[in-house]
């Protein structure tokens, strides 16, 4: 795939899921959730996480913020449920990697790889990584975390 097919699918899946962001709702039955903050573009959300064990059986999130964060909260939701603890670990670090510009094994990611084309936009990083922050944050903790990031 040339760079500018690449890019053309990374604007096309970013606009689908900050139009229509999957599990965009509250969990009254979660048992771990933070809030994440990006004060430097206004960017709030809270990550809800129902833990069955080590599996991952719901995830869902609220906020606001811009295309960027929202899509890519909404396409992390859909990648971690039913995953477990160290499969979600595993797709953080790998997610996180691939946004910073590290070499990962793009296939590996699925959908997931085409959150690779905000390392184009060095400035939205931090927009594109808080819900995956966010979502660590919420299961390193039984409590209700805050995560910033500037």
């Amino acid at each position: 795939m040339s760079s500018a097919d690449l890019r053309d699918l990374y604007q096309q899946v970013i606009m689908d899921h900050n139009k229509k962001p999957r599990n965009f709702r509250e969990m009254s039955d979660a048992n771990h959730l933070a809030h994440g903050n990006n004060p430097l573009c206004g960017d709030a959300l809270v990550v809800f996480v129902k833990l069955d064990d080590d599996v991952i059986d719901d995830v869902s999130f609220q906020g606001s913020g811009c295309a960027i964060s929202v899509a890519s909260a909404s396409l992390m939701t859909e990648a971690l449920k039913g995953k477990t603890l160290a499969e979600a670990e595993a797709l953080y670090e790998q997610v996180h990697k691939q946004m910073t510009g590290e070499d990962v094994d793009s296939a590996t990611l699925g959908k997931l790889a085409v959150l690779s084309g905000v390392k184009e936009f060095p400035a939205r990083v931090k927009c594109a990584t808080l819900s995956w922050h966010t979502m660590h944050a919420a299961m390193d903790s039984d409590h209700n975390l805050s995560v910033t990031t500037e």
